[in-house]
């Protein structure tokens, strides 16, 4: 498979989709604290601006979300978001041209309350012109012992269409067919007055179907491995597994200062049938300064061990049976830090009850321990001639995100 110029590199979304996805979730779930007791959530519009830049990619575009009650037992919402995405990345330097794609996601939900079981169910399809995917969601809630304990079981299923652009165009030939499979369970408890905790288990898993023989849809049908060629670097298709299962748990506190704040810690273990194990780490200050403003301010880090079957530059061409250079399988750390701002306005607009306008930000910084930048210093002349393959400066970027978001409850 030789990478087209121009292409459409699925694997960006790989590496940022949980950020991506992350901006919707803000605007869907605004409460700082779990959900406890079944209560069905407030009828809102939310308006979302949201922009990445980082790593040679720049990501920007709107979302809107509506919800409503329907009686006293039933909410419905409808979500609609755009992802314009502009990239010279450093797996599109290696191989290809800056791209540019749109990604257009819309998703409806509902939530039936009766008595202390809330039930949910959502339908979420994604749209771009070489990636489709299809997800259907359902949820229970049943809380327990006064509305002071809450078990919510949740489970998802999704159908994924991996096409190829040849040159702008999709390749008509080319679809490999994905099934993805996400459980989740958690337990939430009232402590103290002041304590709310949190338990979560999740377990997801990823399969292609009737893929023929060397084929897989779970990599990027762009990007290939790099493998040591005349003392060179030379390229190859990556060689994925046929299905990938993750296992993940995490615990939350949130803790209710003697003023007007609180705080909130997360920790979370990852592991996967890839050799891939990350852990990361949260801490989140929220001050409600009672009138007008609400100020958040989070620091995150992560950190991760490669997958069994990555190489920044294997020895030589089809060393084994699997091989990938994706960096996000690599081994990395990243730190995060962010600040937020809500403002509450002062005045009552017309048909609503109340409005505010939500700011966040938020840097990242990942450094990578087996990524080598080739494509930038691969021609980069030295004292001795130049950098040889395998020792070229280990890759690093430096991101921002910036969500802007309107609020009006009715």
């Amino acid at each position: 498979m030789v990478i087209r110029e121009a292409v459409v590199v699925v694997t960006n979304f790989l590496q940022y989709k949980k950020i991506l996805r992350s901006l919707v979730a803000i605007i869907c779930a605004f409460s700082v604290l779990p959900s406890f007791a079944a209560v069905l959530p407030d009828e809102r519009v939310d308006v979302l601006e949201h922009q990445y830049e980082g790593g040679g990619i720049q990501v920007s575009g709107p979302s809107i979300l509506v919800r409503k009650s329907i009686g006293k037992s039933v909410s419905v919402t409808a979500n609609y978001y755009v992802d314009m995405v502009s990239s010279a990345s450093i797996d599109v330097l290696a191989s290809a041209s800056r791209y540019s794609e749109e990604r257009k996601q819309k998703s409806v939900g509902m939530d039936y309350m009766h008595d202390r079981t809330t039930y949910s169910l959502s339908y979420t399809t994604s749209d771009e012109n070489d990636y489709k995917a299809k997800t259907y969601n359902l949820g229970v809630a049943q809380s327990f012992f006064g509305d002071l304990t809450t078990l919510s079981f949740g489970f998802s299923f999704g159908q994924d269409v991996v096409g190829r652009n040849i040159k702008g165009v999709p390749d008509p030939d080319f679809h490999l067919d994905k099934e993805q499979r996400h459980y989740s369970l958690d337990l939430s408890q009232i402590v103290t007055r002041n304590l709310i905790a949190e338990v979560s288990l999740e377990s997801g898993s990823e399969a292609c179907i009737g893929m023929k023989e060397g084929e897989s849809c779970l990599n990027n049908p762009y990007r290939g491995y790099s493998y040591l060629h005349n003392g060179a670097r030379a390229l190859a298709p990556e060689k994925y597994p046929l299905t990938h299962n993750s296992d993940a748990g995490s615990l939350r506190a949130i803790y209710h200062l003697p003023y007007s704040a609180s705080v909130r810690a997360d920790v979370r273990r990852y592991t996967d049938s890839w050799g891939v194990t990350a852990t990361n780490a949260e801490l989140r200050y929220i001050h409600d300064f009672k009138k007008d403003f609400l100020l958040e301010a989070k620091y995150r880090v992560y950190s991760q061990s490669k997958a069994d079957f990555y190489s920044d530059l294997f020895p030589y061409k089809d060393a084994q049976n699997f091989m990938a250079r994706d960096k996000e399988l690599s081994p990395f750390s990243s730190k995060t830090f962010g600040l937020g701002l809500t403002y509450k306005f002062p005045w009552t607009m017309p048909g609503f009850d109340k409005s505010t306008a939500n700011l966040y930000w938020d840097h990242m910084t990942m450094n990578y321990d087996d990524f080598r930048d080739y494509a930038n210093f691969a021609k980069v002349k030295t004292p001795d001639g130049g950098y040889k393959a395998g020792e070229e400066p280990l890759y690093s970027l430096d991101a921002d995100v910036i969500r802007f978001y309107l609020s009006f409850w009715f």
